[in-house]
This record gives structure tokens, C-alpha cells and sequence, in this order.
């Protein structure tokens, strides 16, 4: 497995996060040696918690937030790790610090994971036309709009951005998000 220690690693999630497409990627990142902080918005966040789902509809687990993201910069960190969930990226994608927060790994060169409806999140920060990509099969039409080639694969990667479609890809994205951190 890749090795990531000495680096720190940034999920961005809110109310609504797949449950495993949090829990699986963040244990595998964190087994290889990387330190991780989930950054939330104000309005994806109850009680200082993130609440997960599974199957977007059913309660699941509550997250401890770390930092709000307006707290933070992409300097702070070496990579960038979005799951997904329906309402989460939702959330995320109507909030201004958010969209800069995602936009400035874009604009630094530092590697994006995204999984699952979280591209609808690159897809309003502006940083998706021109790459190929893929998703949750009912967003793939409005990533096509925003200027995005659509695969459909387990993993894709284009360049320091990979994206997986659905939680049965969570094994192999989260082997893909700890070598494309690795490699930074």
C-alpha cells in the first residue's frame, strides 16, 4: 500500500454523506499513514456533527467536524477527499467557501478524489470542462453540460482527479485516493 504519512488529507462532507463512501476511503487513508479532517459548511452541520446516510435515505452515523471550511485553506492540506451521498454535495455546492475551497486544489495542482454524486461539487466550482470523469448515473447528464467527457468506470482518472460512480466502487476508489495521494 502507499505510504502517506507526514500528510493531511481534507474530506469535505455535510449532512447527507454516503456513510461508506466516508468511513471506507477515510480508513484506508488514515491506514497509510496520513492524518484527516473532516471540513464541513455551517449549514451541513448539527451539533458540530455531520450526519451520514446510507442509501441517501436512512440515518446513519454522526461525523465530528474539524474545521469549518471557511477556516481553512487548501494550503493546509496535500489532498482533497469528496463523498458523496445525494444532498451532501448538494449542500456543499451552495456554499461559496466550499466552491473556493475545492476550486484552490483544482488551481494548485493537488489531487482530487471524488465519488458518487460528489462531482456535482466540482461541477459548480467551475473545474470540470475539458476532463473525463465519471459518477452516479443521474448527474452524468448535467457534468456532460458543464463541459465534462463521461465514462462509465469503476475508477477514472484524468490527471490529479479521480472519480468513482456508486458505493460498490468504494473498494477500489479508495485503493485509487491512497495512491493518487501518495503520489501527490
Amino acid at each position: 500500500m502507499a505510504e502517506l504519512t507526514g500528510k493531511t488529507i481534507a474530506i469535505l462532507a455535510a449532512k447527507g454523506v454516503e456513510q461508506i463512501e466516508l468511513d471506507e476511503p477515510r480508513k484506508a487513508v488514515e491506514a497509510a499513514g496520513a492524518t484527516v479532517h473532516l471540513i464541513s459548511v455551517p449549514d451541513g452541520v448539527e451539533d458540530g456533527t455531520v450526519q451520514g446516510v446510507n442509501g441517501d435515505i436512512h440515518p446513519g452515523d454522526t461525523y465530528p467536524v474539524d474545521h469549518l471550511v471557511a477556516d481553512v485553506s487548501a494550503a493546509d492540506y496535500d489532498g482533497l477527499l469528496l463523498p458523496g451521498g445525494a444532498v451532501n454535495p448538494d449542500t456543499l455546492r451552495q456554499d461559496g467557501d466550499a466552491l473556493a475551497f475545492v476550486t484552490a486544489f483544482f488551481s494548485t495542482d493537488k489531487p482530487v478524489a471524488a465519488i458518487c454524486h460528489a462531482p456535482w461539487t466540482l461541477l459548480e466550482a467551475g473545474v470540470l470542462e475539458g476532463r473525463t470523469v465519471t459518477s452516479y448515473p443521474s448527474i452524468r447528464g448535467d457534468l456532460r453540460r458543464g463541459g465534462a467527457t463521461v465514462v462509465d468506470e469503476e475508477v477514472c482518472r484524468d490527471g490529479k482527479l479521480i472519480t468513482s460512480r456508486n458505493p460498490d466502487d468504494v473498494p477500489a476508489f479508495s485503493k485509487a485516493a491512497v495512491e493518487l495521494f501518495a503520489a501527490g
